[in-house]
This record gives C-alpha cells, sequence and structure tokens, in this order.
C-alpha cells in the first residue's frame, strides 16, 4: 500500500499532521500508535476510491483510537458529566473508547467536526445511519494491513468493492464472533445489523 503523509491546509484541526502525530504517540502504546497509522493509511485509500476528503480520513484515522487507553474512571466522569445513556455503564473500554472517547478527542485535540466525532463514535459499533467518512473509518479499522484473521482478505476484498457491502460483513462477523463467545452486545451493533446486513447479499 503506499504511504500517504498529507499536508493539511483546510484548518480542520488547530495544528499540524505531525503535531497531531506527536500528540498521539505520547497517547498510546508503541503498537496502538503503529495501528492508528495503519488505519490512517487505509482510511485515506478508501476516501480516495469514495470521493471522501482526504484530510477528513487522515484526522479521522488517526483519532479514532485517541481515548483507547484511557483509565475507566475517565469515561464513567463523562458518561455521568454529559448524561449519556446509563446502559453504557454495563460495558467497557471496547464500547466506551468510541461512545465516549469522541469526547475527549473533541475537548482535548479541538476537534469539531462533527463527521469526524461521529467517525470516532462509531467506529467500533457502527450505526444505523453513517456518512461515507464513518463506513471509512468502521472499515479501516477493521481490514488495515496488520490484522491478520480469518475471512480479512475477503473483507478487504468485499470493502474495496463496496465499501457498504464491507459494513454488512464486518457487522455480520463481529456479531457471530460476539454470540458465539457468549459476550454482551451493544444495542447500538443491532441497530447497524438491522439496518447494513438485513437484506444484504453477504455471507
Amino acid at each position: 500500500m503506499d504511504d500517504y503523509e498529507l499536508t493539511y491546509k483546510e484548518n480542520i484541526i488547530p495544528f499540524s499532521r505531525e503535531e497531531l502525530i506527536n500528540k498521539l504517540k505520547s497517547a498510546l502504546t508503541t503498537s496502538r500508535f503503529e495501528h492508528v497509522l495503519r488505519v490512517e493509511q487505509m482510511a485515506i485509500k478508501l476516501a480516495k476510491q469514495n470521493d471522501v476528503d482526504l484530510e477528513l480520513a487522515s484526522i479521522a484515522g488517526l483519532c479514532h483510537d485517541y481515548a483507547k487507553q484511557r483509565p475507566d474512571e475517565d469515561f464513567i466522569k463523562l458518561i455521568k458529566k454529559y448524561h449519556l445513556d446509563d446502559i453504557l455503564l454495563h460495558y467497557g473500554n471496547a464500547i466506551w473508547h468510541g461512545e465516549v472517547g469522541y469526547l475527549m478527542v473533541q475537548n482535548e485535540l479541538g476537534v469539531q467536526n462533527i463527521d469526524i466525532l461521529n467517525a470516532i463514535k462509531h467506529h467500533t459499533t457502527g450505526a444505523k445511519y453513517m456518512s461515507k467518512l464513518e463506513q471509512i473509518v468502521y472499515m479501516a479499522d477493521y481490514i488495515e494491513m496488520g490484522r491478520d484473521f480469518p475471512g480479512v482478505e475477503e473483507a478487504r476484498k468485499i470493502t474495496f468493492h463496496s465499501l457498504s457491502d464491507g459494513v454488512a460483513y464486518q457487522t455480520k462477523h463481529t456479531l457471530e464472533y460476539l454470540i458465539s463467545q457468549n459476550k454482551p452486545v451493544y444495542p447500538k451493533t443491532i441497530d447497524t445489523y438491522n439496518q447494513w446486513v438485513v437484506n444484504s447479499d453477504i455471507k
């Protein structure tokens, strides 16, 4: 895959890509930091194919896991402060780092673009309605080139043929995995399934 290093020119965030990279490097472990770089690259590639602004894709891809390694109490404070749905308290970091973590990106990194914030918010659970950028980050996180799980090559092939089919594929297989492991399913994931998978041709 080609490496893309964009020069931010649209004033979407109050600093350069290099400055953003440095902030992420200090917030994440090395392995997590390398993951977000790969997600950014995949997001840019998908954005180019789907006529989505590359700078938006870069920022959203880089920031999607900004809150991943924050302590639980940080999320719980935000859930209570912003009066978010109490059901969140029954879940953990896997859900919180997106559904709550976008607020940290907004408050700490100064990201105000609603499409980027929604892409971060929904990158794990998906949502009933997702913009192209949201779909891109949802899929880039799933198929970035460091991922190695049964079906990932098929997921990449499907996604580059049809972004919405990629969303359906990921959602279906993630839900199958959660059920097979007797893990709780966040309600928004069910909404994503009903919207994107039901009546699709994805196997």
